[in-house]
């Protein structure tokens, strides 16, 4: 495998956990959870995987200023303000949304990280804004880095490609494999597709076994099947050779996405609750909150047989729930 450029600042490997209440509750398959909440930037979440792929990137190239987008509250800002600040990167972000009375959750943080937040009210002119936000930092003598949306290119995917050889390690030592056995499904919130990339090119390159299925937070299946099996492909070429990826090689479900992107329903709710009151475990109302939504409602169609095992991987995001807009619904 080539030498691959690497900062190495979360906290691995994450631990797996077991969700026995949950699992009974649901009278379904056996339910474990690994906790990519907890890798330790900003209050953790996957980006952070990704970040320590792509700041290492910004440093090769000598960039000294990171810019990305999102939307308000995007996780993804969140921990890409606070890498900056920890590697000496000046920071901008192109934040879609209404600008608030008062910065709450990311938002708050990412100016806490002291990102310069740039705010486009219409999502239709975010990528112009960036465009143009980039430009001027060259013009002004600047040297930035764009970190792409979610942190998702083929740099950004290698986060979890060595994710799943994580997993595959934890699965391999005797202790994992007296108490959880063999994975039979991997379930996750699928959007920007680098987390999905990754994990589909980690499936093949580690041997993998079970099945990964992404639940859409906003994405057709058509477009995630397309995008994500492509994206998986060109990170691949950053191993060694190119392995090819098709379509059939990309499993997402986009039956819980419909209502759009952070829009906050019941589904979102009653998987919050049940894995805050049945587990102690917080779930984030964009991402996990949808795709444990939709695990759920696969456990209660049967779509996963009863002597299964699924590891849900929690991908962060916490903090979204001090925002406002979710936090006056929750209970």
């Amino acid at each position: 495998m080539v030498n691959i450029s690497r900062l190495n600042f979360a906290h691995l490997p994450t631990p797996i956990e077991e969700l026995p209440k949950l699992s009974s509750i649901l009278n379904g398959p056996r339910i474990v959870v690994k906790r990519d909440d907890q890798t330790g930037l900003a209050f953790g979440g996957n980006k952070t995987r990704k970040l320590e792929f792509l700041v290492a990137e910004a440093r090769e190239q000598g960039a000294d200023l990171l810019i990305s987008g999102g939307a308000m509250q995007s996780n993804h800002c969140r921990q890409t303000a606070a890498a900056a600040a920890r590697f000496g990167f000046e920071c901008k972000l192109v934040l879609t949304g209404v600008k608030p009375q008062q910065a709450s959750a990311n938002l708050l943080l990412d100016q806490l990280f002291g990102a310069e937040v740039i705010i486009v009210e219409d999502r239709a002119f975010r990528d112009q804004v960036l465009q143009k936000t980039f430009d001027d930092a060259i013009a002004a003598g600047k040297k930035p880095y764009l970190v792409p949306y979610g942190g998702s290119s083929p740099t950004g995917a290698l986060g979890y490609a060595f994710a799943m050889e994580e997993l595959v390690k934890q699965l391999t030592d005797f202790r994992s494999l007296r108490d959880f056995g063999s994975l039979d499904w991997i379930v996750f919130g699928t959007s920007s597709g680098g987390t999905h990339a990754g994990l589909a090119l980690g499936q093949r390159v580690f041997g993998f076994k079970g099945r990964v299925l992404g639940i859409s937070i906003d994405e057709p299946e058509d477009h995630l099947k397309s995008h994500v099996s492509e994206l998986a492909s060109q990170a691949s070429e950053k191993l060694g050779e190119r392995i090819h990826f098709t379509r059939d090689d990309v499993l997402a479900n986009d039956e819980y996405c419909q209502a759009g992107y952070g829009v906050f329903g019941e589904g979102e709710r009653e998987a919050i609750r049940l894995f805050a009151r049945h587990e102690g475990l917080l779930l984030d109302p964009v991402y996990t909150g949808r795709a444990a939504a939709g695990m759920i409602d696969l456990i209660r169609k049967g779509f996963f047989k009863k002597d299964e095992t699924i590891l849900f991987w929690h991908t962060g995001g916490q903090p979204a729930l001090f925002a406002e807009k979710y936090s006056s619904s929750l209970l």
